[in-house]
C-alpha cells in the first residue's frame, strides 16, 4: 500500500487530521487497533472550545453538532456551600463552550471520511514503524489476517498515550515531563436531565465533584476518589448520597436530580508532556504527546489544535516542498500545550482535596474567593476555559 500520510490511531486527532488533509487534496490511510464500534462509543470528553466548534463547522462537520449540542455561556464554582457563576461569554466577548460528546465527534468524522472514500482500517495489529528518519517511512501491520506494509512520506502518531508511535522513538530523543495526582475521578453516566443549566465545579471538604451533561437526557458526574478506588465498593445509592453531600447548598436552594446509572468507572489523573513532538518524519499529536487532567476540559481541544497545525504544515510541504512549518511543528504546539498544562493544573489544584492539610484547603478557598470576586481573575479562567485562539 502507498499513501502520502500514514495515520496511526482513529481517535479525534487521527480522524480530523485525515479529514483536513482530504480537504487539501492529500491522501492518507488511518490505522486503528480497535473496532469501529468501539471507537464510536467510548465515552471521553464532552466540552468543546469555541475554536474547536468553529473548525469543525468551517470544514463541513457541524450540521449534527449544531442540531444536537448544548451551548453554555457560563459555569459555576461552588464552595463553602455557595455557588458563584463565572460569566464565560460576558468575559470573553461572547465566546462559549459547547457540550457534545467526543464519541459524537468521532461518529461525525468517520461518516465524513467514509463519504469521501477515505481509507480507514480498523482492528489492525502488530503495528511497526520503520524508516522514520528517511524520506520514505513505512508502517507494517496485520489486518484481516494479512501482513501488509504502508509506504508513505509522513507518519502521524495519533494513537494515544499507550500507543506504539511514541514508544518507537529511540531512547534519548524525547524528554518526558510527568506528574501523577494523588487522587482519581469516579465518573458516572446517568439517564437524567441536568440539575443545573451549566456545569458545576465543587470544592468540598469531602473532595471535588463535577456536575456535567452529555445531552438533555444524559448527565455525566464525577467524584474525587482514591486513584485505585475499587468501583465495586460504590453502589448506586452510595454514589448519589455522596453527590448530594458534596453539591449541597447552604441555603438549601439546589436539588440534585437522580436517574438510572448505566456506566461508572474510576480514572487516575495525570499531567504528561514529551518534547519534542516530532522525530524525523514522525509527528505526534494529541494524547500520544501530552495528557492533561480532565478538570480543565482540554484533552480533545488540545488534540484539535495539534492536528490543525500539522495539517497546515503538511499542506505546504506537499504543495511546495517547504518544510519550515513542519520543522517548527513541535515548538509551535508546545507553547499551547504548556499553557493548557498550567491551566489544567491550576484548576485541579484549586478544586481538589490533597489529603487532610487544612493550610492548603484555606489557600484553595482564598483562591476561589479571589477568582469569583475579581473581574481580572475570572477573566483569566474564562479565557482559558473557552479556549485561546487556534
Amino acid at each position: 500500500m502507498r499513501t502520502q500520510v500514514g495515520i496511526v490511531g482513529a481517535g479525534p486527532a487521527g480522524l480530523l487530521l485525515s479529514h483536513l488533509l482530504h480537504l487539501e487534496g492529500i491522501a492518507s490511510v488511518v490505522l486503528e487497533d480497535r473496532s469501529r464500534d468501539y471507537v464510536e462509543n467510548r465515552v471521553r470528553a464532552g466540552v468543546l472550545e469555541q475554536g474547536t466548534v468553529e473548525l469543525l463547522t468551517d470544514t463541513g462537520l457541524g450540521e449534527r453538532l449544531h442540531r444536537e449540542a448544548l451551548v453554555h455561556r457560563g459555569l459555576e464554582l461552588r464552595f463553602d456551600g455557595e455557588g458563584h457563576r463565572i460569566d464565560l461569554s460576558g468575559l470573553t466577548d461572547g465566546r462559549t463552550i459547547t457540550i457534545y460528546g467526543q464519541q459524537e465527534v468521532v461518529k461525525d468524522l468517520i461518516a465524513a471520511r467514509l463519504r469521501d472514500d477515505g481509507q480507514l482500517l480498523f482492528e489492525v495489529s502488530d503495528v511497526e514503524l520503520d524508516g522514520l528518519t528517511s524520506d520514505a517511512p513505512s508502517i507494517a501491520f496485520t489486518h484481516a489476517g494479512e501482513r501488509q506494509t504502508l509506504e508513505c512520506a509522513v507518519v502521524a502518531g495519533c494513537d494515544g498515550f499507550h500507543g506504539i508511535c511514541r514508544r518507537t522513538i529511540p531512547d534519548g530523543v524525547l524528554t518526558a515531563y510527568d506528574r501523577t495526582y494523588p487522587f482519581g475521578w469516579l465518573g458516572i453516566l446517568a439517564r437524567v436531565g441536568p440539575s443545573s443549566d451549566e456545569l458545576v465545579y465543587t470544592n468540598h471538604e469531602r473532595g471535588f465533584s463535577l456536575l456535567s451533561v452529555r445531552s438533555p437526557e444524559v448527565c455525566r458526574m464525577y467524584l474525587q476518589c482514591e486513584p485505585d478506588e475499587d468501583i465495586d465498593g460504590w453502589s448506586d445509592d452510595r454514589i448519589w448520597d455522596e453527590l448530594h453531600t458534596r453539591t449541597a447548598m447552604r441555603n438549601g436552594d439546589f436539588t440534585l436530580k437522580e436517574g438510572p446509572i448505566f456506566e461508572k468507572g474510576v480514572a487516575a489523573l495525570r499531567s504528561f508532556v514529551v518534547e519534542p513532538m516530532q522525530h524525523g518524519r514522525l509527528f505526534l499529536a494529541g494524547d500520544a504527546a501530552h495528557i492533561v487532567p480532565a478538570t480543565g476540559a482540554k484533552g480533545l481541544n488540545l488534540a484539535v489544535a495539534d492536528v490543525r497545525r500539522l495539517s497546515e504544515g503538511l499542506a505546504r510541504f506537499f504543495a511546495t516542498g517547504d518544510t519550515d512549518l513542519l520543522d517548527g511543528y513541535s515548538d509551535a504546539c508546545l507553547r499551547r500545550v504548556w499553557r493548557v498544562q498550567h491551566f489544567s493544573w491550576w484548576m485541579t489544584s484549586m478544586l481538589h482535596r490533597f489529603g487532610a492539610d487544612p493550610y492548603q484547603h484555606k489557600l484553595q478557598i482564598s483562591e476561589l474567593r479571589y477568582v469569583t470576586s475579581s473581574t481580572a481573575a475570572a477573566t483569566t479562567l474564562a479565557e482559558n476555559y473557552v479556549g485561546l485562539p487556534l
